[in-house]
């Protein structure tokens, strides 16, 4: 297993940080595919042996019972110190708005009850799930900031937001003199890329570590045409996300398949490879034992720049389709310098 620093955080964490979206109580959220605790600790317990120590999970995670699942594993499977935890909150609801909860109580509430969850006094990353557009941005950041400094959080993170809320919030932090986010996890694998058009850059450049989910496309690109899975057949959310585009990411599915084949190693292990070349670390799920072996050794797997190349032109799905894309960039994207730097995009991307 290789390891990173967390961005400007104080954190060292495993190049693969293990999702925790399929453990829970089946019967009690909103996935029907999730896995008992009893699979979930063996799968738990075996990260852990293969070097994994970034665990993430969510408060909305199957009514909490993901938390409770990993907080119990990591107890008696390992030491606090040495493992990185993460979770995280909700938006305020219509009742908290109503019934007058600020966005500082309401993530104190929230913090609470994910401690309480996990049997943990802190965790090490607290991460904003969602864009609040109904509660003052200040309110957030001095939430998580109080929360920072009574010592239950150690950094805080924020999840499927634009780069400009991102740097907005992180401006406000700076000016106000609360904690800045650390991290952004959101939407980002082979088949869908948006996360390159602007998030990426500002990482870059503020040093904000992307933790990206849907590694993997929901299992898409690490199985084979005609192979299923309970989740697949199940997972009304990721076949709202895919399922429309499935046709366009044949194309990107092959190239990951032949190039799977030609290096003796499983489509898991290739996708998460050209990840890794892109993110600090990718959050991947596990509901098997063999999706946790997958995982790690692609962490220790390297690809060439021309592989790297390669898999990434199988989005473009090259000829026609990029002279399409050049009509529509020059058709919609109105005004200089956009337009010609979103053409040179698209030109980049198919070199």
């Amino acid at each position: 297993m290789q390891y990173m620093k967390l961005g400007n955080a104080d954190l060292t964490v495993s190049r693969i940080c293990m999702g925790c979206m399929g453990f829970g109580d089946a019967k009690g959220g909103q996935h029907s595919w999730t896995v008992d605790e009893e699979h979930s600790r063996e799968i738990i317990r075996r990260g852990l042996e293969l070097g994994i120590n970034f665990f993430d999970t969510a408060i909305a995670y199957q009514s909490g019972t993901s938390e409770q699942y990993l907080g119990r594993a990591l107890k008696d499977y390992a030491k606090r110190d040495e493992v990185v935890a993460a979770t995280k909150f909700l938006p305020r609801t219509q009742d908290e708005i109503d019934g007058g909860i600020s966005g500082q109580e309401h993530i104190r509430r929230m913090l609470d009850k994910s401690l309480e969850n996990l049997g943990m006094d802190y965790v090490d990353l607290y991460i904003y799930h969602m864009w609040d557009y109904q509660t003052p941005l200040y309110d957030i950041m001095e939430g998580l900031h109080q929360a920072v400094k009574a010592g239950k959080t150690r950094y805080i993170g924020i999840s499927n937001c634009f780069a400009w809320q991102l740097a907005k919030a992180n401006a406000l932090a700076e000016k106000e003199g609360f904690t800045k986010f650390v991290s952004v996890q959101g939407h980002y694998n082979l088949i869908f890329r948006e996360e390159e058009r602007e998030m990426a850059a500002l990482c870059v450049e503020d040093n904000i570590a992307m933790t990206p989910y849907s590694a993997l496309a929901g299992g898409r690109l690490s199985k084979h045409p005609g192979e299923s899975s309970k989740r697949l057949r199940e997972d009304d959310y990721a076949r709202s996300k895919y399922d429309a585009f499935a046709g366009q990411d044949e194309a990107i599915i092959s190239r990951v398949t032949e190039l799977s084949k030609k290096r003796g190693v499983s489509m898991t292990e290739i996708s998460l490879a050209w990840l890794l070349t892109k993110v600090t670390a990718p959050v991947v799920g596990a509901t098997r034992l063999s999706h946790v072996e997958g995982m790690a050794k692609a962490a220790d797997l390297s690809l060439s720049d021309e592989e790297v190349r390669y898999l990434a032109k199988g989005n473009m799905n090259l000829g026609s389709d990029k002279d399409f894309l050049l009509r529509v960039v020059s058709q919609c994207l109105l005004g200089y310098p956009r337009s010609l730097n979103a053409i040179g995009c698209v030109n980049r991307a198919a070199e």
